[in-house]
């Protein structure tokens, strides 16, 4: 983590947010994945804190379902089941499938053009191959559709499951071609919202959730 960056967030969060936050992106990005141990001692030594700092944003974490304690043995990024993990998309489909709904009759052109720009970033990130620019552009356009709908407890519920998905989601785009063929969907999507098609843009939020589901499971 860059210093300067550090420093400047401390001014405004508490630290144990901001070693949260850190925690969180290092599972989000897969340097962190499931089963991992979290090591209190080598994690306080990379963030440049304490173990306290560790500790307590552990016990967020566990609370938000990312890690879970076991006892004797310590603290271990979440593994999720396949039943666990399939309930996961049935739930984002239906919540990301209302924020297409919702957003359709709504969307400004400018809105629009911040979505298009992310997929045309995507496109790139794509085309090289390169999943770690690909996925944290992936989950900026659906969150950027979630909070343009205004709608704060969706926005909220979508956050949530959102953390609980990066234990397994990355691995549905990790595939060959996923990347293309994901970007694809996110293109009709957005045709839709364009359009102010409210069916047509649920449909097609729905869909690409569950098709996501399918590549990791199948159907």
């Amino acid at each position: 983590m860059d210093p300067t960056l550090a420093l400047k967030i401390r001014r405004t969060e508490s630290l144990t947010s901001l070693v949260r936050r850190e925690l969180e992106r290092m599972i989000e990005m897969g340097e962190l994945a499931g089963g991992d141990r979290l090591n209190e001692n080598a994690l306080a030594t990379r963030l440049g804190v304490s173990r306290g700092p560790i500790r307590e944003a552990c016990r967020g974490l566990e609370q938000s379902g990312l890690v879970e304690v076991v006892v004797n043995r310590g603290v271990f990024v979440r593994e999720l089941d396949n039943k666990a993990a399939a309930e996961l998309y049935d739930i984002r489909a239906s919540l990301m499938g209302m924020a297409g709904r919702l957003l359709a009759p709504i969307i400004t052109t400018a809105q629009a053009a911040e979505l298009q720009t992310l997929i045309g970033d995507m496109d790139k990130a794509a085309k090289a191959e390169d999943l770690n620019a690909f996925y944290p552009l992936n989950l900026r356009f659906h969150e950027k559709i979630v909070s343009f709908t205004g709608n704060d407890r969706l926005l909220s519920l979508s956050n949530a499951i959102q953390r609980e998905a990066h234990l397994f989601r990355r691995r549905t785009l990790d595939a060959p071609g996923r990347m293309k063929v994901s970007n694809a969907e996110h293109r009709r999507i957005l045709a839709a919202l364009k359009k102010h098609d409210a069916e047509a843009a649920r449909r097609e939020m729905e869909e690409h959730v569950l098709t996501s589901k399918d590549a990791l499971f199948g159907k």
